[in-house]
């Protein structure tokens, strides 16, 4: 996807790795505790920060089962030191591994209820713990650094929690109004050809009276028009249809194309666009040019959002076999690299959606030579699969 998805890898990987470690010197301390005691119970502590480490490593794969285990094991430790009375002290591993446990559980554990239970389980399992040392001011003392400690942990895992919601919100709002205005295009293509058999049949019944050998042609003619409506209809299924009061001229000639680069290099850089050998408007099914034409307004329209020191754009149109590539690139400014792939824009999120509900796929990031890319392509007569779709 591009030296900066590659760059945001490592960084995950490495902090990772570091999380880890920092757990396992937690558990060395542990260790070290539980060695010197002269309390035979303490040994649970290293235990239970030993398999917390475990579920820390596992909480991508699985984000539930080993949080109930800790749980379980911490809350079992608990018991058994107070059982003995011998007294003990709460794990640091074990502390640590509960507290992301539970920042990682309110951020992804669905639905949110679940979530905030198995937060308010893990307060209550780190408040049991505090009182292994069966003293009343000791437990106090760790019981009120063990909430705060949890308070934190909590708070980070909502925030988390609340930015995640409102990137779903967006992403799922940008792709609902491309779907709205796909639905639109798409009505409108459906209702021409709706037309030409209306009208068509209507000829044939006066031509039958006069000239009934003249109808088979005209019958042919209605059955090709019908099976252009239900190429578009089938583009039409699992696409949400509203009413919208939202007035727009998609662009459905290749000039249409020209001219939006002719009015953005008048107020920007310069824009060299291209069309390749057999691209025409008759060679390309209406909706695809419709498309195209969006995905190049919104390129066109992060290069001067997001990188106003760009120095000149290139833009290509051809074909490729049975797909038709739409191609731009600007050069002399990195600034694209904060829109990363399809997640950093939500512009390129609503492109996506609409170039693979006509059977193509878009992508967005850094070339090797350092220019950014957006690459669209589609089937050339907008051929979408019909299992995907739902048709």
């Amino acid at each position: 996807m591009g030296e900066s998805n590659r760059l945001v890898y490592w960084i995950q990987r490495l902090s990772e790795i570091a999380l880890l470690c920092w757990l396992g010197l937690l558990l060395l301390f542990d260790i070290a505790i539980a060695v010197t005691a002269s309390y035979g119970p303490q040994f649970l502590s290293p235990v239970c920060g030993a398999y917390g480490i475990y579920a820390v490593w596992r909480r991508q794969r699985s984000r539930i089962r080993p949080f109930v285990i800790l749980l379980a094991l911490s809350f079992t430790a608990s018991l058994a030191i107070g059982i003995v009375k011998d007294g003990g002290l709460p794990g640091f591993a074990e502390t640590g591994s509960l507290l992301i446990l539970t920042i990682g559980g309110l951020r992804w554990i669905e639905p949110i209820r679940n979530a905030v239970v198995f937060a308010l389980a893990s307060m209550v399992v780190l408040e049991a713990s505090a009182g292994r040392t069966g003293q009343d001011d000791a437990s106090l003392a760790g019981g009120f650094l063990l909430f705060v400690g949890w308070s934190v942990a909590a708070g980070v895992g909502a925030y988390l929690r609340f930015q995640l919601e409102r990137r779903k919100e967006a992403v799922h709002s940008v792709r609902r109004s491309e779907r709205l205005e796909l639905a639109r295009e798409l009505h409108d293509l459906v209702a021409h050809h709706i037309t030409g058999i209306v009208v068509q049949a209507q000829a044939a019944r006066v031509v039958a009276e006069q000239k009934p050998e003249a109808v088979l042609p005209a019958l042919d003619a209605i059955a090709g028009a019908g099976a252009d409506a239900l190429t578009s209809m089938r583009r039409l299924v699992s696409v949400l249809r509203a009413e919208d009061d939202a007035a727009r001229t998609p662009g459905t000639r290749l000039a249409d194309m020209r001219a939006l680069v002719e009015r953005f290099s008048a107020g920007g850089p310069k824009v060299a666009f291209e069309v390749g050998q057999g691209v025409s408007d008759d060679t390309l099914a209406p909706e695809v040019l419709t498309t195209l034409h969006r995905v190049l307004q919104e390129s066109l329209t992060n290069v001067r959002r997001h990188a106003p020191g760009t120095a000149w754009v290139e833009a290509e149109l051809r074909l490729a076999g049975p797909c038709v590539r739409l191609r731009v690139r600007n050069y002399g400014s990195a600034a694209d690299s904060r829109v990363s792939g399809l997640g950093g824009g939500f512009g390129l999120v609503g492109m996506a959606e609409r170039v693979e509900a006509l059977g193509g796929r878009l992508y967005a990031g850094l070339t090797p030579q350092g220019a950014w890319e957006v690459l669209a392509e589609l089937p050339v007569h907008g051929d979408t699969d019909a299992s995907r779709l739902g048709g």
